[in-house]
């Protein structure tokens, strides 16, 4: 390894986390390069246009309630257009009856003119309404400590939550777990008791929406903010192996010269990690989109839909186009259809399409299908105890992802600054030398 180093620091993966760490460090004055494999920043937050139609690559939300979009993106530059709060439920009758109804539950405080819609439903029975509180009440009054108890391994996975609740009516069986299922891609409910609280709470405080050119808009915001601080960020440019060494870290890019710096950060997904740090591969979970383009919108809501009758493969849909307009060609509609993707286990198209036809009441057959995205490892599996890992692999390799915090957006963001600032803590103690010649 030669002497004088290239730069303070390497970044590897423009996604979420590598974006916000490359803008902590820049805005420190450090050197900072991002490498990212694919031809745009991102990660798994991209977004194409497919015939006048935006395309999310899988089906996502941003949340402006989670702290960490509060505090370094701009919501308001990013145009949200925010989804109904509510879910619209395809259920049963009562009483075994062959035919079945689309029902509504909104949030009151948002859409007080729904109550008597959510009343009639038949989905809210006082004693489900008080053991719902009684679960996601900690998280609502005391989200550090509820935070911290997991921290210290008191947490469970979420369906052991719900019946110490005491949760185990319609409300749970056909709205709170078909929901819940495609929030977190696991079907299973092993999910930590404690993160499902925290994500709750966030549903109750903010109203998730879609930016007016995709959720690639968030990225680049940021990739935007880290430019002007001063990092360099380089498209197509593959690390392929990092051999950290006392005086700093070689880097191998595929087709190109081996680069230098004083640290790296490791800032991939989770597929990825074990090739570049020899950490062991975060579990993940699959999900797969279907994008529709009917020639006659089902629904006149942009509320989420799900089946609670579980007689499919769907996790949930909506009509993107009357939440998100942008989303849309003129003069047409998107729907937006979502399955879990098990490791052996692909939903066909004729199962996702008779299942969609019986949640909106109408024959999807012949929809015709823009595309679809099978995402295999579209989310961590956060299951319990709810802690962080830790952000120094070894001397100057640091890691940063939502594998490393929570699985979500706020997790990521949160995986990479807090990476950054773990590493300028290093430098100011002298555990860092700077890799410029100044």
């Amino acid at each position: 390894m030669t002497s004088a180093l290239h730069h303070d620091v390497i970044i590897v993966g423009a996604g979420l986390a590598g974006l916000r760490a490359a803008g902590v460090l820049a805005t420190a004055g450090l050197d900072v390069l991002t490498l990212e494999a694919s031809d745009g920043v991102g990660g798994r937050e991209r977004t194409d246009r497919v015939d006048g139609f935006l395309l999310d690559r899988g089906f996502h939300v941003l949340n402006p309630a989670y702290p960490s979009v509060r505090r370094w993106a701009d919501t308001g530059a990013l145009g949200l257009q925010s989804f109904p709060a509510g879910v619209q439920v395809r259920r049963r009758h009562p009483g075994g009856a062959s035919t079945t109804s689309l029902v509504s539950l909104a949030d009151p405080r948002r859409h007080p003119l729904s109550i008597a819609e959510t009343l009639r439903s038949g989905l809210i029975a006082p004693s489900d309404v008080v053991a719902l509180a009684r679960w996601a009440a900690p998280a609502l009054l005391a989200p550090a400590r509820l935070q911290r108890r997991a921290a210290d391994g008191h947490d469970q996975p979420v369906r052991q939550g719900w019946d110490r609740a005491g949760l185990r009516g319609p409300l749970r069986a056909e709205v709170v777990e078909p929901f819940l299922s495609g929030v977190l891609a696991d079907g299973d409910f092993d999910t930590s008791d404690a993160f499902v609280r925290w994500l709750v709470r966030m549903f109750l405080l903010g109203t998730p929406g879609l930016p007016t050119e995709g959720i690639q808009a968030l990225p680049a915001q940021l990739a935007a903010r880290a430019r002007s601080a001063g990092a360099e960020i380089r498209l197509e440019q593959r690390v392929d192996a990092l051999r950290p060494g006392a005086a700093g870290v070689e880097v191998d890019v595929a087709g190109a010269d081996a680069l230098h710096a004083a640290a790296v950060i490791v800032a991939v997904g989770a597929e990825r990690l074990t090739g570049l740090t020899g950490l062991p591969a975060p579990a993940t979970r699959g999900l797969q989109t279907w994008w529709f383009v009917p020639d006659t919108v089902p629904s006149a809501s942009g509320m989420l839909a799900v089946d609670g009758r579980r007689r499919g493969p769907i996790v949930n849909t909506a009509v993107i186009s009357h939440a998100a307009p942008s989303y849309a060609a003129a003069g047409r509609h998107l729907v937006q259809t979502t399955c879990l993707l098990a490791p052996n286990v692909v939903p066909t198209e004729s199962e996702v399409r008779r299942q969609l036809g019986e949640i909106w009441g109408t024959d999807a057959r012949h929809w015709p299908l823009l595309r679809r995205d099978d995402i295999r490892d579209a989310l961590p599996a956060q299951r319990p105890p709810l802690r962080p890992e830790p952000a120094r692999v070894v001397d100057r390799l640091y890691v940063a992802g939502d594998h490393r915090q929570s699985a979500s957006i706020d997790g990521a963001l949160v995986s990479g600054d807090r990476a950054a600032r773990i590493l300028l803590a290093d430098r100011a103690a002298g555990a860092l030398r700077s890799a410029t010649r100044r």
